[in-house]
């Protein structure tokens, strides 16, 4: 089963979701077609419906093991979660007002879904059960410390882990997380997050100490909004809706019987053996994206060993990268992956599973996480590696490069990170370039830059005082073998009136003492100045352009040519996008995707290939771009964020006709 669901797309992030089964899917349509009934019912059409739940029950408790224990269906994890934990705090509450002192701790799993954690939260504080909440830390793999679990056993009331985990695929040691709770805890309620199991890892609840174990159908196959909650025979149960008494009163509600059905169909599939791959296979198929991998990038880390991880997942950090460079690069190539759990991934902040592993930050930070599903087969395995070592290639190409518009050696590179930027003006011809504001978390990754083009750095700069400028200017001259201090004020070196970067020449402006701006001349004679803010300090020689270290409302720099403005970048839906180009033949589709993208993947859209004008050397650009204000300018990018920039500064650089394709080239395809 190839998860092509565009033409040059490999979906490798499986364990966000997956692609749906086509029996599944002809399950669900049967559901909502000829046996659309209401389970509840009890004519003819009712138990055509009835059949489908009930059916679809046991096999779920065949695959599961579940035995004697409750199999309910539920709109998901987060649900199922819920109820457990609801489940487990009644039963609590009424052991503590029986007089029965059954513990005071409720333990998770420091890398435990969210769900679970704040659900915890939740019930804890509505039901006035006052417990303390405490995570249960993992070691440097992920495992869960047995050690500590010993210690606070005797006060748990409840347990929470899980059986994998989402981000790293770390299993966890549920036998002997079992035997500590059997021997130190005999009577805390043990709670198993199964969604990452179901069919990964073999399972047999019946026969495990395990009280409710909830399962997500998206996770494998089937569609969203279905799941399953097996609850221990003899665990104590509180339904979370109550209603009509569906589900034999357990779980009110009429039932999703397309969901139950397509759910059917999966389990269906795993009961024959057939379709999924086994757990060997599996990990065999790993191992080769592993070592595609390390090719592609060497440095490369793994997040957690392969050993104790689950056969379809990896977790890796590269060295100078940060995530979401490396997704945008996959994404240029077809590969959709992700920056961790897909619930949280859109906060941007680090992965606070690696943080509670103990793994330093640019492995945090930088994680991404690349997951298959169990049906996927060796020719699509083949097809990944081979992007991925493509994606390697791409990657290698020089950023410092001659202009995409001229052809020049010379340029301005723009780097940013974390709403600071920074730039490299260089010359290729004459190997020298100087470095102004560098961010500090790019200071391996500049000098690796420089040192790929061999170029000599005449002068790392700054423009304000600021400790964390400071620090990344020195940060920088040690990545560059040079003396970390400043051998002038801001870098400037001695009593230099200027630097040559081969024809042209970087002069020092008059400062203030704690700020300082450059200028940098231009062919145009015009210039482009540099600063730690939009203010600046007086320029005493025209500049066209000032580049600012600090963001300001989105932008590094601004036009100064022109009389300062509001305009918002104009937005371009991706179904106007043909019948604007067949409308303005001399329109100019820029792709503002950084080099390495653009080599993974080109971009061509409705017959036109677009021009790679990466955002990082917009600003070099700038002026030719403005000469032809008659010509639109459609801005593209992955996703339209980048785009939306372009557009902007070149709308509130005069230019009348940008555009950004809304939705980037994700939704043009």
């Amino acid at each position: 089963m190839s998860h092509l669901s565009h033409a040059d797309e490999l979906y490798l992030d499986a364990n966000a979701t997956s692609p749906v089964l086509p029996a599944a899917i002809a399950a669900a349509l049967d559901a909502m077609g000829g046996r659309f009934g209401n389970p509840s019912s009890s004519h003819a059409a009712g138990l055509r419906a009835k059949q489908i739940l009930d059916d679809t029950r046991a096999r779920a408790r065949r695959v599961l093991g579940g035995g004697p224990g409750r199999v309910l269906f539920t709109s998901g994890a987060t649900e199922g979660i819920q109820t457990a934990v609801l489940s487990a705090l009644c039963a609590i509450r009424e052991r503590r007002a029986a007089g029965d002192t059954c513990g005071d701790l409720l333990l998770y799993g420091a890398t435990e879904h969210k769900a679970v954690s704040e659900s915890l939260a939740h019930w804890n504080r509505l039901l006035g059960t006052g417990l303390t909440l405490q995570a249960l830390p993992v070691d440097a793999d992920g495992r869960h410390r047995l050690d500590i679990l010993r210690e606070l056993a005797p006060r748990a009331a409840l347990v929470c882990t899980m059986a994998a985990n989402n981000e790293t695929g770390v299993i966890s040691d549920l036998d002997g997380i079992a035997c500590t709770l059997r021997e130190h805890g005999p009577r805390a309620y043990w709670i198993v997050d199964c969604v990452q199991a179901l069919g990964k890892l073999p399972l047999d609840l019946a026969a495990t100490r395990i009280d409710y174990a909830p399962f997500s159908g998206h996770k494998l196959y089937a569609p969203k909004g279905i799941g399953m909650l097996y609850v221990r025979d003899g665990a104590p149960y509180t339904p979370l809706m109550i209603g009509g008494g569906q589900e034999a009163g357990q779980r009110s509600g009429t039932e999703n019987m397309a969901g139950i059905a397509a759910l059917g169909a999966v389990l269906a599939e795993l009961e024959q053996g057939t379709a999924f791959r086994s757990h060997a296979a599996m990990a065999a198929m790993r191992d080769r994206l592993a070592a595609a991998l390390a090719d592609a990038f060497p440095g490369i880390v793994f997040n957690a060993p392969l050993a104790q991880a689950l056969p379809t997942t990896l977790n890796f950090a590269v060295p100078g990268l940060a995530s979401k460079d490396l997704l945008d690069l996959f994404d240029a190539a077809g590969l959709r992956v992700s920056a961790g759990s897909a619930c949280s991934a859109a906060k941007a902040a680090p992965s606070y599973v690696l943080a509670a592993m103990g793994l330093p930050l640019w492995r945090s930070s930088g994680a991404v996480r690349l997951s298959f599903g169990p049906t996927d087969g060796d020719d699509f395995i083949d097809e990944a590696c081979a992007r991925i070592r493509r994606c390697g290639q791409a990657l290698r190409a020089p950023l410092l490069a001659p202009s995409p518009l001229s052809g020049a050696a010379h340029g301005l590179l723009q780097v940013s990170a974390e709403g600071r930027h920074g730039w490299i003006a260089f010359d290729l011809d004459a190997g020298v370039g100087v470095a102004i504001d560098p961010p500090l978390a790019l200071a391996p990754r500049i000098a690796a830059l420089v040192g790929a083009r061999g170029l000599r750095v005449a002068a790392v700069l700054g423009t304000g005082s600021d400790p964390e400028g400071a620090a990344a200017r020195a940060a920088l001259r040690a990545a560059l073998g040079q003396a970390p201090a400043d051998p002038g004020p801001l870098g400037w070196p001695g009593d230099a009136a200027a630097i040559a970067i081969g024809a042209r020449v970087l002069a020092r402006l008059a400062s203030s003492g704690t700020r300082m701006a450059y200028l940098l001349d231009a062919a145009d004679g015009s210039g482009i100045a540099f600063t730690g803010d939009a203010d600046g300090v007086q320029l005493a020689r025209p500049a066209a352009l000032l580049c600012h270290g600090v963001d300001l409302d989105g932008q590094a720099f601004r036009a100064l040519d022109v009389a300062a403005t509001e305009a918002s970048a104009a937005h371009l839906a991706s179904a106007d996008l043909a019948a604007f180009l067949q409308a303005h033949a001399d329109a100019l589709l820029v792709d503002v995707r950084e080099q390495p993208e653009a080599d993974a993947g080109a971009c061509h859209l409705h017959g036109r290939s677009a021009l790679n004008l990466p955002l990082s050397r917009l600003a070099e650009h700038l002026a030719q771009l403005l000469a032809t204000p008659e010509r639109p300018l459609v801005f593209v990018c992955r996703s339209g964020n980048r785009s939306a920039r372009a557009a902007l500064a070149l709308r509130r650089a005069g230019h009348p006709q940008a555009w950004t394709l809304a939705g980037g080239i994700a939704l043009a395809q």
